[in-house]
């Protein structure tokens, strides 16, 4: 028998909504690892938050080309100021390496200077005409730039040579095919459980533009871990083979099966300076950082935003000049492209892949279908912590409901607040729920919500009224 004031505390019935993340990229490809002080392991999505993280984990050089998640470090840290990405590299320096063979080469001012596919272990030897060089006490080896630089030490008896004979492994990234791409993707499935992040973009500059690595890409974006939707960002081909003017784009398009709700489609290319970009990759980082000025909600559309380039162009570098109407031209068929045409160089066009095929509006405008996603993400992420709960089998089955219900229209309502969404709410329709669904423990909840439109398209009409003539002359 208790005798006294006692205090009790009981569950708060409302959820506090756990919100989905938006505008982080999951990027394949791969980085010169070799040169990484803290090498990520391959084919493991590594999180980055800044430029010096990537580089310490991944490496860095400007063959973006050969070392394709260099691109879009560049472009996402230093052009965006954006954060977080996370990376899956896929070259594995063991199997993708091949002996040089041992050459005489000259050194300059104590050092020689090795390209940075040069590997720096134990099968780099130095030595001079007899013996060899021991490395800590004759030389250091260390990456800088885009070289493997080996120094000869003062301490050393190599420091006054002035050739010496190198042998070493190099890198072979030509052993990672579009295969090996579009199979790292499904490691996409592992960054929840890794990283407690579920990204919402998908990115593989250099090889999204392979009909393999884009089917990849879509099939993950549509179902990451059986639950999340993401948004694939694609490139058309602008290469040889590619499209070389906009007129070539749809049959491209066609060709690689690019029409789905999920990817977003781009072409050609952007350069700013000597770099060139593939323009999914300033992409990501505009969409990015619209969505962080957002706090985090990808409501508004990246057309008609500032990209970070000054020309846009094909995979050779050759120029492209689009105008207004040829723009809107790759628009009108599911592209998006940039537009230097009124306020500097901006990204032009609202539309994802589906377009015109599909036109369900909460398909095919960009940023309504990324508000689908994102608000579906965060209604599982909320409520995945209810599955199991024993309400629902004791009876308190419309507690149990009501509390879900009151938690999901709260969220919603204080979306619509803040105007990111028109209208919403969340209801229980009993056509949906047959007594059998719920005897066996299945709920469903039907949510009703209405993403603002991007502007498209602004109509002014011109007309001539008389009667200010007549105004005029009163006056």
């Amino acid at each position: 028998m208790n005798h006294g004031v006692y205090v009790s505390q009981q569950a708060t019935s409302v959820s506090t909504p756990v919100v989905a993340e938006s505008g982080v990229p999951f990027v394949v490809g791969l980085a010169p690892v070799q040169a990484a002080d803290k090498p990520a392991a391959p084919g493991t999505p590594v999180l980055c938050t800044s430029w010096s993280e990537a580089v310490e984990k991944l490496g860095y050089s400007d063959d973006w080309a050969t070392y394709t998640l260099c691109e879009f470090m560049y472009s996402h840290f230093k052009l965006f100021a954006c954060q977080p990405v996370i990376f899956c590299n896929v070259l594995d320096i063991p199997p993708a390496k091949e002996a040089s063979a041992a050459a005489d080469v000259a050194v300059t001012e104590h050092k020689v200077k090795l390209p940075i596919a040069a590997i720096n272990d134990s099968t780099l030897v130095i030595k001079p005409a007899g013996g060899a060089y021991v490395s800590g006490t004759d030389y250091n080896a260390y990456y800088s730039g885009e070289h493997l630089v080996v120094e000869l030490l003062s301490t050393g008896s190599a420091y006054d040579a002035e050739q010496v004979n190198i042998a070493y492994n190099k890198v072979k990234a030509s052993t990672v095919t579009a295969s090996d791409i579009a199979s790292a993707m499904e490691n996409v499935e592992l960054c929840l459980t890794l990283l407690g992040i579920v990204p919402d973009l998908l990115c593989a500059p250099g090889y999204s533009q392979q009909s393999t690595v884009a089917a990849a890409m879509t099939a993950k974006a549509g179902n990451i871990n059986g639950l999340f939707r993401a948004k694939a960002l694609i490139d058309i081909d602008c290469g040889a083979s590619g499209a070389r003017a906009y007129s070539d784009v749809l049959t491209k398009k066609n060709a690689a099966n690019i029409a789905d709700e999920d990817e977003i489609a781009f072409w050609p290319m952007a350069k700013l300076g000597d770099y060139k970009f593939h323009l999914s990759t300033q992409m990501a980082g505009l969409m990015a950082q619209i969505d962080t000025g957002n706090g985090g909600c990808p409501y508004e559309s990246p057309s008609n935003k500032g990209l970070q380039c000054d020309g846009l162009c094909l995979e050779d570098g050759t120029e492209v000049n689009l105008t207004l109407a040829q723009a809107n031209y790759l628009n009108g068929i599911g592209v998006d492209t940039a537009l230097n045409f009124m306020s500097g160089w901006v990204a032009w066009g609202n539309y994802t892949a589906c377009y015109p095929s599909n036109t369900d509006v909460k398909d095919y405008f960009i940023p309504v279908s990324r508000m689908f996603g994102w608000v579906g993400n965060s209604l599982v992420k909320t409520f995945w912590s209810k599955i199991g709960r024993a309400s629902v089998v004791i009876g308190f089955l419309r507690l149990f409901i009501d509390s879900v219900l009151d938690s999901a229209n709260i969220w919603l309502n204080g979306l619509v607040g803040m105007g990111y969404l028109l209208g919403a709410r969340v209801e229980m329709l009993e056509n949906e729920n047959p007594l059998t669904n719920l005897m066996a423990g299945i709920i469903k909840l039907h949510v009703y919500m209405t993403p603002p439109s991007p502007a498209q398209e602004i109509d002014f009409v011109l007309e001539y009224d008389a009667s200010y003539v007549t105004s005029a002359l009163q006056g």
